[in-house]
């Protein structure tokens, strides 16, 4: 069972026409609508589950600068003037604090390895570091183990996965959208070729444009369309503690396992050094484009043949949108955590700071992580079917850059001048011969 989320209450009434429709509640989807709630478009947020029921309530909770993707680092630096404005301007609690992130190096190569991306992100003058020694230890007090250097962000920060995107959520209707859960879209109405409403389970919704917000069901979605959209899903299991005290304040990754405080006290935990991943037939329709990720991340991969493979092979690719769809048999995508990992993380743990020994699990849950070829995500109209933009893929790093990733959703279906360059993350790179570009963040 997933974690407890806030509670975002339904629309009753299904509007006959919204300005723009944005289909997923999760992080991306609630600050989409809110963008365009705040310019005065009417815009329709559709949720087949609840709001952040998903990954969007079921991540670490970080905000990062620290060891991004060079091609994600202006979105971040955006968002986090959002995250930092964000509970004035719901006027909420979602959970944001500038407590810093600090990612370890064990050995001198990968000290180096920080040195190299400490480089490249220079000319953004984001306020990166390497700590040693006294510096490092003050990071970790209590820590019985010296580690080589770390990479460090005094004004990353966290926020709270289960109140955020609620929160925004909220925040939008309260400045007119419309926010439907429980409201499948079943696909695309067009007209002529291009987006001229969406049909729900509830009805139809004309509408001058799209944002699909899909998270790990975007895939299914655009095939649906036509549309070949790259994407694989990674399991994330992650653990929360009671409330303890005498622990670091600092977000950190120790190598094999990470964690951050919470508000109430307690700790997020979750393993730091595999990711597990479903084999699917999507995995071998995909096989070209994901070799080179799989290649160089191949030491942290865990492959793993489970009941996922046959749920995704007996599921439709193609249905009536009269009928029930995919998208209201299956809800919220709610996988089971793989606790052997989240129990070595805490065992680790404990065995580095003495003041973790009485530390209480309690709750263990996991997510679906989609992922991309290039581990950076979609934020892009569709050339061949206009109207529709997609913002997806995020690829384990969505909550951190939500506020900014929705506002340039919003910018691109609005035709608006974009937040930050959006090329990087064009949906035609899959498509027109670029070349997949892996870069080596952490």
């Amino acid at each position: 069972m997933g974690p407890q989320v806030d509670p975002v209450a339904s629309d009753e009434m299904l509007p006959v026409r919204s300005g723009i429709v944005v289909i997923g509640g999760g992080i991306i989807g609630a600050s989409a609508a809110l963008a365009l709630s705040q310019r005065g478009v009417a815009v329709t947020l559709c949720e087949k589950g609840h709001i952040a029921g998903e990954q969007s309530s079921r991540n670490w909770g970080w905000v990062r600068k620290n060891g991004r993707d060079e091609r994600e680092i202006p979105l971040i630096i955006e968002s986090l003037r959002l995250w930092q404005e964000m509970n004035a301007t719901v006027g909420d609690e979602t959970g944001f604090r500038m407590s810093g992130v600090l990612s370890v190096a064990t050995t001198d190569a990968e000290r180096t390895r920080q040195a190299e991306w400490l480089e490249r992100a220079r000319p953004y003058q984001i306020g990166s570091r390497i700590v040693e020694g006294a510096e490092l230890a003050e990071l970790l007090p209590g820590a019985t183990r010296q580690f080589v250097s770390g990479l460090y962000n005094p004004t990353d920060g966290r926020a709270e996965p289960q109140k955020a995107a609620p929160a925004i959520a909220r925040a939008a209707r309260r400045n007119g959208a419309t926010i439907l859960t429980g409201c499948a879209v079943r696909g695309l109405d067009l007209v002529a070729g291009r987006v001229a409403g969406v049909i729900t389970e509830k009805g139809r919704i004309a509408c001058d444009g799209v944002i699909l917000a899909g998270g790990a069901w975007s895939r299914l979605f655009c095939g649906a369309h036509g549309l070949r959209l790259p994407q694989l899903k990674v399991l994330a299991s992650v653990l929360r503690t009671a409330p303890i005290e005498g622990l670091p304040e600092v977000n950190a990754w120790l190598g094999d396992f990470a964690y951050r405080k919470r508000l109430d006290g307690g700790y997020n935990i979750a393993n730091g050094s595999a990711s597990v991943v479903p084999l699917v037939p999507d995995s071998f329709r995909f096989l070209p484009e994901f070799l080179p990720i799989a290649r160089g991340s191949r030491r942290s991969l865990r492959l793993r043949l489970d009941g996922r493979f046959m749920t995704e092979a007996r599921t439709p690719r193609r249905w009536s949108f009269d009928a029930p769809s995919p998208f209201e048999k299956m809800r919220v995508l709610d996988p089971a955590p793989d606790t052997a990992f989240s129990a070595k993380a805490v065992e680790r743990m404990k065995a580095l700071f003495p003041a973790a020994a009485g530390l209480r699990v309690a709750q263990h849950w996991a997510g679906l992580i989609d992922v991309t070829p290039d581990a950076v995500p979609v934020i892009s109209t569709v050339e061949t079917l206009p109207g529709l933009t997609l913002a997806t893929g995020f690829s384990g790093h969505g909550f951190g850059i939500g506020p900014a990733a929705g506002r340039l959703a919003a910018d691109l279906v609005t035709g608006a001048p974009p937040i930050v360059d959006p090329t990087p993350f064009r949906f035609s790179r899959f498509s027109d011969g670029s070349r997949i570009v892996i870069e080596a963040g952490f």
